[in-house]
């Protein structure tokens, strides 16, 4: 069995509209092709105590957590003193996050106090690299914190996915059928039945020309999944 994984995309802008999530995405994609099962993505306000308690439910049920935001230089980037108070550890500027981040300034000054909070780390956790802008995220046991902006988001998962340990990668097939849902659902039925050990999965869509639907099926075998196609293409 596949690890699972889930992600909290941690912010007010996600919630109110002004910002698209594409990290939630980029995620899926990545973790398919490890072989890590990512089973849920939720999306919580600027609020401690909300992301606390999210964060203590879903580490309870998957092998792995990754959030995206909050961790910046600002009164509102709270993720990293979430985590530490979801964990009961104490947090503070630690050493190492602090030289990475001096890096960026040639005078000493400019990492002044709002900055360095992106060097507050809880205690006990494993920093994650961030070749973008230098302030690090970090692993503490199962849960993977890093940013919110998808370049960095994106750069930070590069980095860290090749420590973790996967499973088997998730194959898939597509087959378009242009006929409606409703015209291929008995037979899909019969399909999924027959092939329990996948994932088989129904997506209508409207063109000018009328109504149609695509069949995914989703499996870690080979076998299976080119037998199932040869199935599914018969409902065209």
């Amino acid at each position: 069995m596949n690890p699972t994984a889930a992600i909290l995309l941690i912010g007010d802008e996600i919630l109110s509209g002004r910002t698209q999530d594409s990290n939630g995405n980029h995620l899926a994609k990545r973790l398919t092709e490890v072989g890590i099962d990512l089973l849920e993505i939720r999306v919580v306000p600027d609020k401690h105590k909300v992301i606390v308690a999210a964060l203590n439910t879903l580490r309870a049920v998957h092998t792995h957590v990754f959030t995206s935001g909050g961790i910046g230089p600002t009164h509102d980037d709270i993720t990293a003193d979430a985590v530490a108070a979801a964990f009961g550890v104490g947090i503070g500027v630690r050493e190492d996050a602090r030289a990475v981040l001096a890096t960026n300034y040639d005078n000493p000054a400019d990492l002044n106090e709002m900055r360095l909070r992106m060097a507050r780390i809880p205690d006990g956790a494993s920093l994650i690299d961030n070749p973008i802008s230098k302030a690090p995220g970090f692993s503490l046991e199962k849960v993977h914190v890093m940013a919110g902006v998808p370049v960095i988001f994106e750069a930070m998962v590069a980095g860290l996915l090749p420590s973790l340990t996967g499973g088997a990668p998730m194959r898939s097939v597509s087959v378009r059928i242009d006929r409606p849902e409703g015209e291929v659902a008995a037979g899909l039925a019969v399909i999924a039945a027959n092939f329990p050990a996948l994932s088989i999965g129904s997506y209508p869509f409207v063109t000018e020309s009328g109504f149609g639907t695509n069949i995914v099926a989703r499996g870690v075998e080979a076998t299976p999944l080119a037998a199932v196609e040869a199935e599914i293409r018969k409902l065209q």
